[in-house]
This record gives C-alpha cells, structure tokens and sequence, in this order.
C-alpha cells in the first residue's frame, strides 16, 4: 500500500485567505474589542452578522444602540458560554444573544462561533448564522 498522499505536489487552483476576507469585506475583524471582552485570539464576524445585527438598526440610536455596544454583548455572551461550555474541545459552539431590532422590538439570535486555524495555522474565531460556513 502506497502511503504517499496523491495531492502531495498538486498545484493550488485558488486560496481565499482569511486576512483577504477581513479586506474584502466578508469578514468584519473584531479582534480589539474582543481582547477588550477577554479574548486572546483574533476574532471576527461574517458581514451578514456586522450588517443585520451589530450595525443598529434605524431608531435604535437614541435609545443607546452604537456598533460597539452590540458588539459587546455579542462577544461578552460568547466568552459566557465558551467558559461554561464543558466540552473544551469542540470547533464550534452555539449560543445566543438578544438585540434591540427597533424601539419596542427584541430579536433572541442563534450564533455559531467556529474555532479554526487562521490564515498562519493560529486559531481563531468566526462568528456567524448557525447556516453559514
């Protein structure tokens, strides 16, 4: 039995790097925050999460609502369940957070946080809809 892997010398057809993500605009880096939040690894969200959720919707402003203040609370709960989380090796995690969706309108999300190598083999972490990959 031949043990060689058959794509060993195999050329690379294309590579989406993560950090060609984050300048595209797929990915939304929040890595400054969440070190603020008690992360230790970079960590980012899709644009679907940045845009339907951390990004305020219209009206919510003067009750509070900034970019940063969603963003927290998405992190903060994410730190919460990855410290109560009992299977620590897991390369994902599910958990929820609500946000103001208008002035009298909460909306409780599912997010799914993947734990994966980074664009070095680093881990990091990507936040995201339950069906998102």
């Amino acid at each position: 039995m031949n043990d060689k892997n058959p794509f060993e010398d195999a050329p690379v057809i294309f590579s989406y790097t993560r950090a060609q993500a984050i300048e595209d605009g797929v990915l939304v880096d929040l890595t400054a925050w969440a070190k603020e939040t008690g992360f230790k690894v970079p960590v980012a969200c899709t644009s679907t999460i940045w845009q339907g959720y951390i990004v305020p919707p219209p009206g919510t402003e003067p009750l509070g609502q900034s970019e940063r203040g969603r963003a927290h609370d998405l992190l903060w709960m994410l730190f919460v369940s990855i410290k109560s989380s009992k299977n620590a090796r897991q390369d994902q995690i599910l958990y929820r957070v609500l946000f103001l969706m208008a002035p009298s309108k909460t909306e409780e999300v599912t997010l799914k946080a993947h734990f994966g190598p980074g664009d070095d083999g680093e881990l990091v972490v990507t936040i995201m809809l339950p069906d998102e990959d």
